[in-house]
């Protein structure tokens, strides 16, 4: 075992309630491609196309971002979870993990069987929709279906608005409860990991910040540097996967 591996088990060994934050690189590794890498949906669509207001207020904005969204759907809905989601679930089964904070839409920390309460999906969740107008929830493969009939512009069944899926597009709004419940985290926690994440989107990327400036020992791990790295206690850049899976054994 190398030095850092061995490090950061340490660190884990005596963590009591460790704060995980993932971003893209967490589900890179299960297949997903990253929105920005080469391949992704946004070498194919522009994303000043999908603003929120743009979204809500013109019929074929809705109509493309359905087709951009379905297209990412489909790249989501039949993947696994990879070592590190299994490396997280131990963390809870061994009494140690606060809470999971990620930045990613495609429900993988639920399928690897992490308890839904300790799951916060800051940037929410590609795998149901809801009407922006009167509320009311839809299953995500009931909307598909929809669409795959021939449906362009899917609306709600209860009050004709506009159907949404409950993720979190450029100029919407982060959810308040979700926020506020991340950073009651970070300041509650004894041990931040950070996975996957550039670290370079906001206000997601201040959870670490906060976890840090309350006492928190940070380990990131992540292919590429970040601009958090300075402060980290640990920082590993290799496969998250690789490095978790060894830390956590």
């Amino acid at each position: 075992m190398d030095i850092p591996i061995s490090k950061a088990a340490q660190m884990i060994g005596d963590a009591r309630e460790i704060l995980v934050f993932t971003g893209a690189g967490l589900s890179t590794e299960s297949g997903i491609p990253d929105f920005r890498s080469p391949g992704g949906v946004w070498d194919r669509y522009d994303p000043s196309d999908f603003y929120f207001q743009k979204i809500i207020s013109d019929e074929k904005t809705r109509e493309n971002y359905w087709k951009m969204s379905t297209e990412f759907y489909d790249t989501m809905k039949d993947a696994d979870p990879n070592v590190a989601h299994s490396a997280i679930k131990t963390l809870e089964d061994r009494g140690k993990l606060l809470a999971i904070v990620t930045q990613n839409i495609d429900h993988l920390h639920h399928k690897a069987g992490n308890s839904p309460d300790k799951i916060i999906e800051i940037h929410g969740t590609a795998f149901s929709v809801s009407c922006l107008n009167c509320g009311k929830s839809y299953d995500r493969y009931e909307i598909e279906q929809r669409l795959k009939s021939g449906v362009k512009i899917p609306c709600c069944d209860n009050c004709s608005g506009i159907l949404k899926p409950d993720t979190i597009s450029f100029g919407q709004a982060m959810p308040e409860d979700k926020m506020t419940q991340a950073i009651m985290y970070a300041g509650k926690c004894d041990l931040c990991i950070v996975l996957g994440s550039s670290l370079v989107v906001y206000p997601a990327a201040s959870i670490p910040v906060h976890a840090v400036r309350n006492g928190a020992r940070l380990i990131i791990i992540n292919r590429d540097e970040t601009p958090l790295d300075s402060q980290a206690d640990l920082v590993v850049h290799d496969s998250v996967c690789r490095a978790l899976g060894q830390m956590v054994d």
